[in-house]
């Protein structure tokens, strides 16, 4: 019998195998992403181009990643996780190389933006927590989803120094086509994730609902869309740093290494805080945290932009910021599986998603743009401390539990 398989359906077991794989997975996808900030200035300096066309680019390799992540969710549902995998790592692999080579900034829109964002949609967190909750009980899934995000968050680590590194040592279009050769390692690690485990139906609605009728539930649930609108704010926020924050520390007159720093402590911070946001969140109410989470990225924001900048005060603000990153997504996906079961997590997981990044592409394509013609990010980071505020209003009173079944025709 299929290790995996058996592991997956094995009571209160963990499919460690498959876990490992997954998480090496989000490591690589989520990292060369999260570090293409550091990339900015050195190929806009390179190829004479403006930030606002950097920041288009960005703007939709987020929003691709949004669009898609739904597409690929729902394909790996129906036809299995490694396939969708696969193709993550050649797209990614294949953006990465166009940026490195991109002769105007059309191409820089079209690998940067387009494939990069499709890869990343292939192969990012809604693909491997989805596939992660098919091989656990319902009780640890929290847990695992605090893994996989974990794994991500280290991407940011590992990759924030190597690509700065890379940078230094071969410049930044010979550090593109070597990560665009990492990215290969994707459909290798994949192989783990071959077997679908089989769907836990948490739900008894779950084993004859079609996905039409899934999606209609979903809609209908005024907890999902509240959990959707919140999550809008999330990208908003974390796309805007990523994208900017280097240019930014440039701007006062940081040398490059804190920039480094900064993002390898928010991603080293933001390992904790997932992991700590799993567990949590198996004993404590999932829609309260996320509303703390908010409320503590806007407090987090004002004190850093009201306070002289320093060395100290970004180190001090990236690890605030590092342990509120991403400890949304495991609450956000738990309750999206509470709400739903596993069947069509891919897709409703990756509609919450998408708009994630509608969020991520507004946050880094106003950066760009309001740079342009203030000279200032001000209005974006103020921006951003508002909406932190009305996330945390609209997670506290969503329900974690099942939602109503449909109400079905006389």
């Amino acid at each position: 019998m299929d290790t995996t398989r058996q592991a997956g359906t094995g009571a209160g077991s963990i499919a460690w195998g498959a876990i490992v794989a997954g998480c090496l997975i989000a490591l690589l996808t989520f990292g060369p992403r999260s570090a293409i900030g550091f990339f900015q200035l050195p190929m806009l300096a390179d190829k004479d181009w403006s930030r606002q066309d950097f920041a288009l680019a960005i703007a939709l390799q987020n929003l691709f990643w949004g669009a898609g992540q739904p597409i690929f969710g729902a394909i790996a549902d129906r036809f299995g996780t490694a396939k969708v995998l696969v193709l993550s790592g050649l797209i990614y692999a294949a953006g990465l190389a166009l940026t490195a080579v991109a002769p105007t900034p059309f191409f820089l829109s079209m690998g940067a933006g387009v494939l990069v964002g499709l890869g990343v949609a292939a192969g990012s967190f809604g693909i491997v927590l989805a596939a992660f909750a098919r091989r656990v009980t319902a009780e640890k899934r929290s847990f695992v989803f605090g893994l996989g995000t974990a794994a991500g968050s280290a991407g940011m680590f590992v990759f924030a120094p190597l690509s700065q590194a890379l940078i230094e040592r071969h410049g930044w279009s010979d550090s593109l086509l070597i990560l665009s050769g990492l990215m290969l390692l994707v459909p290798l690690l994949a192989y783990a994730l071959r077997s679908e485990a089989t769907p836990r139906r948490d739900l008894t609605s779950e084993i004859q609902q079609t996905m039409g009728a899934a999606l209609s539930q979903a809609f209908a649930t005024k907890s999902y869309l509240l959990l959707t609108s919140g999550f809008f704010v999330c990208g908003f926020q974390v796309a805007f740093i990523t994208a900017h924050f280097p240019a930014y520390l440039a701007d006062k007159g940081l040398a490059p290494a804190y920039a480094v720093i900064a993002l390898a402590l928010i991603g080293f911070f933001n390992i904790i805080g997932s992991l700590g946001s799993g567990i949590l969140g198996q004993r404590h109410s999932k829609p309260h945290m996320l509303a703390f989470i908010y409320l503590g990225r806007s407090l987090a924001v004002t004190l850093f932009l009201l306070t002289p900048i320093s060395p100290t005060s970004v180190v001090l603000f990236s690890a605030v910021m590092g342990i509120l990153w991403l400890s949304t997504v495991p609450p956000t996906n738990a309750l999206v599986a509470i709400m739903f079961g596993t069947r069509y997590l891919g897709l409703l997981g990756g509609l919450v998603f998408f708009s994630h990044q509608i969020g991520s592409f507004l946050g880094v394509w106003l950066g760009g743009v309001l740079y342009q013609t203030t000279g200032s990010y001000d209005v974006v980071w103020w921006l951003g401390v508002a909406m932190g505020v009305f996330a945390a209003v609209v997670n506290w009173p969503i329900r974690e539990a099942p939602a109503a079944p449909l109400a079905q025709p006389a």
